[in-house]
């Protein structure tokens, strides 16, 4: 590895970190809770310090260090957390955590610092938050986590993104094969609207089934729990224990920690929903309506870019600038990606092109066959 490698790798350090750094401290300002915040600032300093020591490796190098600002996808998951709230991209916090974990691990000049070790605790620390694991919590950490509400949420920027992308290939895909048969702009459009709508209410009622199936399931569990806290407190009690216990506490110290939490009847249903269930007792899981709506939207939103040429325009005309917007439409999709992947924009971008205008040259091809087939 030459010496530009090194120097280009140490940047990406550098930068990765003050993503992270910069990312920590605006959840830290949003957390309504302070033991939370205190939590998300601490990861916060620790990502500066690493973000010195690119620093010190860059001026060693003999490059003055750029400035300490985030990047354009990080200021993008800064205003998502500050509309929609932390739990919008926690995930994707999550999984910048594992990756620098891994890549400080096969580097010579981290490997044998405390950063790899950092790094996992605090993908550890996320995924505790976000309610994803029964461990990898130590000594009093868990009590800075307890009585937070778990992220039922936390793949909405994900499902956002690939419920546009549904919408925008399978319509593409539709319009593009009803085009190849030689039909009229207006038979194209009527057939894109109503696949347009007959995608987006499918998906709607797909995801409403599933929401209000999971809300209906919590309801019966929570109901067996408050039970269970009437009838057998004392099992709850141990059970609580060994939960906490499994999260990193010492036997006495969650032993404790239960007993005071079973001892108020006001909060202690809400604690053995949110450790034993995951669930959240006041949301559920979310609005089932809400979650309909918001899928109905996002298919639609995708799928309407091969139709509207079709609403003011015949011919290959129309062919052309629906495939001009759907690929406008599929980079843009293909860069929206990026956010949690971490790939390059550009390239993300083309191949979600790529792979869409495939979808619609075979689709298109084979509505010419069938149309040249039925003419014949």
């Amino acid at each position: 590895m030459t010496e530009k490698d090194d120097i280009e790798r140490y940047l990406r350090n550098f930068h990765d970190e003050i993503d992270s750094a910069s990312l920590y401290h605006e959840l830290a300002r949003l957390e309504g809770q302070s033991q939370l915040a205190q939590v998300y600032r601490k990861m916060a300093e620790s990502e500066e310090e690493h973000a010195g020591f690119w620093e010190e490796k860059l001026r060693q190098a003999g490059v003055t260090p750029p400035p300490r600002r985030p990047g354009w996808r990080t200021r993008v998951l800064i205003w998502l957390a500050g509309r929609f709230g932390a739990a919008f991209i926690l995930p994707t916090a999550m999984g910048k955590e594992r990756g620098g974990a891994r890549s400080y691990l096969d580097q010579k000049e981290s490997r044998e610092t405390d950063m790899p070790g950092a790094e996992r605790s605090h993908e550890r620390l996320i995924m505790a938050i976000v309610g994803r694991t029964s461990g990898g919590l130590e000594g009093g950490a868990l009590a800075l986590l307890e009585g937070r509400h778990r992220a039922g949420g936390g793949n909405a920027l994900r499902a956002a993104v690939l419920g546009a992308n549904d919408g925008l290939v399978s319509n593409l895909s539709l319009v593009m094969g009803v085009a190849g048969a030689d039909l009229s702009g207006r038979t194209i459009l009527i057939t894109g609207l109503a696949g347009l709508l007959a995608g987006a209410i499918s998906m709607a009622l797909g995801e409403w089934l599933s929401v209000q199936s999971s809300r209906e399931l919590y309801q019966h569990q929570i109901k067996i729990e408050a039970g269970e806290i009437e009838e057998i407190p004392e099992e709850e009690e141990q059970e609580l224990s060994l939960i906490y216990q499994a999260k990193g506490l010492e036997a006495s110290q969650a032993d404790l920690l239960a007993k005071s939490i079973m001892a108020d009847k006001s909060s202690s249903l809400d604690t053995l929903a949110r450790e034993e269930l995951g669930v959240d007792p006041q949301e559920l899981g979310g609005s089932a309506w809400e979650a309909a709506l918001t899928s109905f939207f996002l298919f639609a939103l995708g799928a309407i870019f091969p139709v509207l040429p079709f609403a003011i325009l015949s011919g290959y005309t129309a062919v052309i600038i629906s495939l001009a917007l759907s690929a406008i439409g599929l980079f843009l999709i293909g860069s929206a990606i990026t956010l949690f992947t971490g790939r390059p924009l550009v390239q993300s971008g083309l191949r979600q092109v790529l792979f869409g205008l495939v979808a619609a040259a075979v689709t298109f091809g084979i509505g010419k066959l069938i149309g040249v087939s039925v003419s014949g």
